[in-house]
């Protein structure tokens, strides 16, 4: 039953023109970035780390430092938002909700199947996002495995920012009430860390969301930020869970 939720909101997110206008845009705007810190790298980096015998390449210079680029995130963050607008509230808007509620699907099996549908999403774009560092290997060699890790962090961070706009989705039926809910508090969970960090921020510190995504860019995959992702995606999920069970009591 999970799959076949994830399959109808899969096919029906490609049925309209804004998942394609989105990735088309993205996909032009970050190339575009993408070709910047190539030519960068060619025209001043390059010659100075020759000279100066460094160990740096285009893994950190130019991979890594594209996968950290705040227009990347950005476009991360309202991809998600916009995908808020669809997963629950765009259903609540059109009182089709209610026939989902009323079927014999559990809300876990109903969020999670809403969730891996958009995950599909989100995964595609993150492939062809994917596509521009992994390009460098027609030309040079890359450290794979701090760019396997600075991949896997992008894809974390991704899944969590779903999660919160799964849940922010289940909070309203306005769909860009949603939306804003998302890119709010996603917004705000990235610069937190900014804010907090390098002084005693304590948990504050702790909750930011780039923070936990640095180290990936680094090569280092810590048990800690792996812990960090994954139980702030499973406690939004469960707060869906529950906002459902509290939904279909209404209904």
């Amino acid at each position: 039953m999970i799959g076949a939720i994830a399959r109808r909101e899969f096919k029906a997110l490609f049925a309209t023109p804004l998942p394609w206008l989105l990735l088309a845009l993205s996909q032009a705007l970050l190339a575009w970035v993408f070709l910047s810190r190539v030519e960068a790298y060619q025209s001043q980096y390059q010659p100075l780390l020759v000279t100066l015998g460094s160990g740096y390449g285009a893994t950190e210079l130019v991979a890594a430092a594209f996968l950290a680029d705040a227009r990347l995130l950005v476009l991360l963050l309202l991809a998600v938002s916009l995908l808020a607008m669809r997963l629950l509230a765009e259903e609540r808007q059109a009182h089709t909700l209610p026939l989902l509620l009323a079927a014999p699907v559990s809300s876990l099996q109903l969020v999670l199947g809403k969730y891996l549908g958009g995950l599909a999403f989100v995964l595609v774009a993150l492939l062809l996002w994917a596509a521009m560092p992994l390009s460098l290997l027609l030309g040079t060699a890359l450290d794979l495995g701090r760019l396997a890790a600075a991949l896997l962090g992008l894809l974390l961070l991704a899944a969590t920012l779903l999660a919160l706009a799964l849940w922010a989705s289940a909070l309203t039926a306005r769909p860009g009430l949603a939306a804003l809910l998302t890119f709010a508090a996603g917004l705000l969970l990235m610069v937190l860390r900014d804010g907090v960090v390098g002084a005693d921020g304590g948990v504050l510190a702790y909750l930011g969301l780039l923070g936990h995504y640095q180290p990936f860019l680094m090569g280092q995959v810590a048990s800690a930020d792996l812990a960090y992702y994954l139980l702030l995606t499973g406690g939004l999920l469960a707060l869906t869970v529950r906002r459902l069970d509290a939904l279909r009591v209404q209904a």
